[in-house]
């Protein structure tokens, strides 16, 4: 089981976001039209859980499938959808070592726009992303051991902050 632990942010979390950048690209090739660090480490000063979220942006989603053995081969496992339409999903490191989430949508997904539009709405907002820290670390050292209640217990907080910033984000 993974025990939920937000530590401080780290400078080396942008360096492995682009490490890992690197090796997706290669993978995914010409299906790869940009990629992003998304979530929480990739909003500078940002308290997190030391997990780096990355979001391919590929032509086709259905063609993803085809690397499945690729990602495996440099630690992901492949999950398909993984309760979210449209996204192949791919974390890394097992449950207890989790160090990556790779998150794949088609270009024009509405998932790409609500997640990049949150992370810049953060860094705009500092005193926003104060609250968010705060809640984060109440919920990891309430709910360490239940990665659900704590992914439930941020739920309120990021639905109203979203709204916000896609609005935010629309006016960029």
């Amino acid at each position: 089981m993974r025990t939920i632990k937000v530590v401080p942010y780290q400078d080396e979390w942008v360096n492995k976001f682009q490490e890992e950048a690197l090796k997706i690209k290669e993978i995914f090739g010409d299906q790869l039209v940009e990629i992003h660090h998304i979530g929480s480490t990739s909003v500078p000063g940002l308290k997190a859980k030391p997990i780096i979220d990355i979001i391919p942006v590929v032509k086709n989603i259905k063609e993803i499938d085809l690397f499945n053995e690729k990602m495996e081969a440099i630690g992901y496992e492949a999950r398909g959808e993984f309760g979210i339409p449209g996204r192949r999903y791919f974390p890394k490191g097992g449950e207890k070592h989790r160090s990556h989430h790779v998150h794949v949508f088609q270009k024009g997904d509405q998932h790409i726009e609500r997640h990049l539009a949150f992370r810049d709405y953060l860094i705009a907002h500092p005193e926003v992303a104060k609250e968010y820290e705060v809640l984060k670390e109440e919920l990891a050292n309430k709910f360490s051991n239940n990665p659900e209640r704590y992914s439930d217990g941020k739920e309120t907080f990021i639905k109203e902050t979203e709204k916000k910033a896609l609005k935010f984000y629309s006016e960029m």
